[in-house]
């Protein structure tokens, strides 16, 4: 597919001081992690002497959308993440698109996830602004624009399941964020800004992993949103690109249920 479009060239200037695959893929905001969930290691192979640059697009499309993203990350010397992603909401049954632009930065407070005994603690935010809050406005959200923040947690314990590594994240994040903020932020029905994230997974190679995701969301529009869930595969050929391929299941979205599907993303580390 299109990893083949990624030639060896790559990998002389991509920055190598981390193990294959431990700074985790794409989430769906721009933040290093997993596709829905930020973890608390940073995007790319930066070590502490080096810096790195991500870029990657992503779509997930199920029942009755479509959500495409594209963005980058840069890590400096293992320390800070920044990044920016653009997401664009297809909502077909009102031929519309929704974009929103993500700004997120990530600063590793302790540890490594390999390394250390305690796992890696992260500090991250994100800044998120629509394009166009017309379809946020008629279903009641408060803001066009809002602040994310989280604090993230996590570990990979070696050969810790029947000689497979495995991994997991726990993240809190305070948010107001209606549909990542596709829908607005806040509104009548607001209940708590405060949502766990976890993620686990289990690297069957050093180039394949497995695992699960989970999303607590809030209600503030009243349309029974619901948390998100995912299963995904990922491969890590080497250290300059990895594909996510994932079963998604989001529940309800503005009113529609069921909405099931499936979300790739392709990546790129220079």
């Amino acid at each position: 597919m299109l990893v083949l479009g990624f030639s060896s060239h790559y990998q002389v200037i991509a920055a190598e001081g981390k193990l294959l695959a431990t700074p985790g893929v794409a989430q769906v905001e721009g933040s290093g992690g997993g596709g829905i969930v930020p973890w608390a290691q940073l995007a790319g192979y930066a070590s502490e002497d080096e810096w790195s640059l991500s870029g990657f697009c992503s779509r997930a499309n199920v029942s009755d959308y479509q959500l495409d993203v594209c963005g980058v990350q840069g890590n400096i010397f293992n320390r800070l993440e920044l990044s920016y992603a653009q997401q664009t909401f297809d909502v077909e049954a009102l031929n519309i698109d929704i974009k929103q632009e993500v700004l997120g930065a990530k600063v590793r407070l302790y540890g490594d996830i390999v390394y250390s005994a305690w796992p890696q603690i992260s500090l991250g935010v994100q800044h998120k602004r629509l394009d166009d809050d017309t379809v946020a406005a008629l279903l009641g959200a408060e803001k066009d624009r809002g602040w994310d923040y989280y604090l993230a947690a996590s570990k990979l314990h070696l050969g810790a399941i029947a000689g497979y590594n495995w991994f997991w994240n726990v993240t809190a994040r305070h948010s107001k964020a209606n549909q990542l903020g596709l829908l607005g932020y806040g509104g009548q029905h607001y209940d708590s800004a405060w949502h766990v994230e976890v993620s686990t997974a289990v690297f069957l190679s050093r180039h394949w992993a497995i695992g699960v995701e989970y999303r607590e969301k809030s209600n503030n529009l009243g349309l029974g949103e619901s948390d998100w869930q995912d299963a995904f595969v990922a491969w890590f050929p080497n250290k300059s690109v990895n594909v996510t391929l994932a079963r998604l299941d989001l529940g309800s979205i503005a009113g529609k249920p069921d909405q099931m599907g499936w979300y790739l993303s392709i990546m790129g580390n220079f």
